[in-house]
This record gives C-alpha cells, sequence and structure tokens, in this order.
C-alpha cells in the first residue's frame, strides 16, 4: 500500500482510478483498509478543491418550495401577501427577521440558508425597511447650523 497527500489533479486521478480497481474490497481486509484511507484522501482533495458555495436565501426558498411541491401561495403565511412573496423571490425586497422565522418554524428552511447577505436594488429607507438593515441605505439628514 503506497498513500500518500493528494496535492495535485494527477494525485487525484491515481486515486480515483485506485478506487474503482479496490471498489469490490471485503471492507475487513488490507485492500478495504486501502479503500477507506483512498476515499478519505479524495474527500478532502474534493471539498479544498471543488466546494459548493452555499446557496443565497432566494435559491433556498426556491429550492424548498421545488423540492417540496409548494407554491408561491404557500409562503403567503410566511412572508405576506402575493405581491410581497413577488417582491422576496424577485430580490426587489429583502427578507426581514420575522419572515425567516416564520420560513424557517413554519417550512423547515434551516435558518442558516435564510440569514446570509444577498443583493437586492438599494431603496430609499422607511419605517418599514427591513429588520436585517444589511440591504437599505441609512437616510442623509442635514446638519443644525449650530453644529456648523
Amino acid at each position: 500500500m503506497d498513500i500518500h497527500p493528494i496535492k495535485t489533479e494527477a494525485d487525484y486521478q491515481a486515486a480515483l482510478k485506485k478506487i474503482e480497481e479496490l471498489f469490490e474490497a471485503d471492507l475487513d481486509s488490507p485492500q478495504g483498509d486501502e479503500l477507506e484511507v483512498l476515499t478519505t484522501l479524495v474527500e478532502a482533495y474534493e471539498e479544498s478543491h471543488f466546494s459548493i458555495p452555499a446557496p443565497d436565501p432566494v435559491e433556498a426558498v426556491n429550492y424548498y418550495m421545488e423540492s417540496r411541491g409548494l407554491t408561491r401561495k404557500d409562503l403567503e403565511s410566511c412572508i405576506g401577501n402575493r405581491a410581497r412573496v413577488s417582491e422576496i423571490l424577485n430580490r426587489k425586497r429583502p427578507l426581514t427577521l420575522r419572515m425567516i422565522q416564520r420560513l424557517h418554524i413554519e417550512l423547515g428552511i434551516p435558518a442558516e440558508a435564510l440569514v446570509k447577505p444577498y443583493p437586492v436594488p438599494r431603496v430609499k429607507s422607511s419605517p418599514k425597511a427591513s429588520l436585517l438593515g444589511t440591504q437599505v441605505p441609512p437616510t442623509r439628514t442635514s446638519r443644525p447650523a449650530s453644529l456648523g
């Protein structure tokens, strides 16, 4: 058994070829041990070289809708009326903390997938602006003349 760290694409391809050769090995054999070590090395290499970024919140909501056969109407109890659901899914308005909580509790979408910042057009600040505040710019106020 000549096992070493996978550092290059050539090492990776060689390890995959060896795994294919050992695929039918008995688990309690030297070949089975070699297979186990090689698969661990390949997984580590793939994780560091081929990582898939987590989806943004809108992608996560769309995935959960598609995978569970939900419609936009099903989101209304969590997000608000039909227009609000449309604004969220079309990235015209960010999710609020309350929406995130409801999507997590009512639909089971992991909160970690919903709190990640994502791009939405800048809008004028208002009292009803996003509770997360990451996408809404602060309003400018003029300074009193006495502060000069």
